[in-house]
């Protein structure tokens, strides 16, 4: 693989999803005008995320779309040759019962590349949505991907996952506010915003691979969203970022040559010791 370059997005949207369809197009346009062969958007793009984390409002929750939508269709007219990531509330039908998963789906002009739904729920997800119950990396025109929702990455299992299942790139989608409990009044001083960039880079130094950052800014409800997207580079280094206001980071690099000259000496994933690691249950 030669040079890609990858855009990772900082952005609000809402619940308005004609409007959130128009920004995007937007987005697509402006990535395509920079080059970019890898775009990564929020958590919630389509549609936004929850207004509370601990008691959400049932009668304000994010719309229901299903994976033929005329929204992601819209995203895949668009799209082109850009592989493009992007999260929405996905309605799953099955027994007669609809569930709502917190998703993310990966496409191109070809259609849809690769799924994921949230896995590690913080709050009071589990009120609205299902959990998801697999890390699968898939291929695509720009490598081997592999992706992740906001909390996902909190756990170092869920990326080291998709690592060993060959992925190259991780996409991580996030729509990570603030600390709801300890408020800090400035952003950048934010216990959640230290901790944001902390996995990031760490989860991108331990597996060795490009990691793909996306977030949402701006409020929703009681939530306040850090932006800060970024791609960093297999060591750990970020190599462009946005701040707290909408932005999009964009790197190029060449995915496969910077993975093995970061892996010449220290092949994290080959030199694991599965025999020595136990997972004890989870404590009371």
């Amino acid at each position: 693989m030669s040079n890609v370059r990858i855009g990772a997005v900082a952005a609000h949207f809402g619940r308005d999803l004609t409007r959130a369809v128009a920004k995007l197009e937007g987005i697509i346009e402006d990535a395509r005008r920079n080059g970019v062969g890898l775009l990564v958007l929020p958590d919630a793009t389509l549609g936004g995320y929850l207004s509370d984390l601990r008691h959400p409002d049932p009668h304000a929750l994010p719309p229901a779309l299903t994976e033929d939508s005329f929204e992601l269709g819209r995203v895949i007219a668009a799209a082109g040759d850009m592989v493009i990531c992007l999260g929405y509330a996905e309605e799953v039908v099955a027994g007669g019962e609809a569930r709502l998963y917190n998703s993310a789906v990966c496409l191109s002009g070809d259609g849809v590349l690769g799924r994921h739904r949230k896995v590690h729920q913080p709050a009071g997800e589990s009120l609205v949505y299902a959990a998801g119950t697999r890390f699968e990396a898939f291929d695509t025109p720009v490598g081997r991907l592999g992706m992740l929702i906001d909390y996902d990455k909190t756990f170092p299992e869920a990326a080291r996952t998709l690592a060993l299942d060959g992925a190259s790139v991780i996409a991580c989608l996030s729509a990570w506010p603030a600390s709801v409990t300890d408020r800090a009044s400035r952003l950048p001083q934010d216990r959640q915003s230290r901790l944001f960039d902390l996995y990031d880079q760490a989860r991108a130094a331990e597996n060795q691979v490009v990691w793909v950052s996306s977030n949402q800014t701006g409020v929703m409800g009681g939530l306040r969203f850090l932006g800060q997207a970024k791609v960093v580079g297999p060591g750990g280094e970020i190599l462009a970022r946005t701040t707290s206001k909408g932005g999009l980071a964009v790197a190029e690099i060449d995915v496969e040559a910077e993975i093995a000259r970061s892996r010449r000496v220290l092949h994290h994933l080959k030199e694991l010791t599965p025999t020595a690691y136990q997972l004890p249950g989870r404590p009371e």
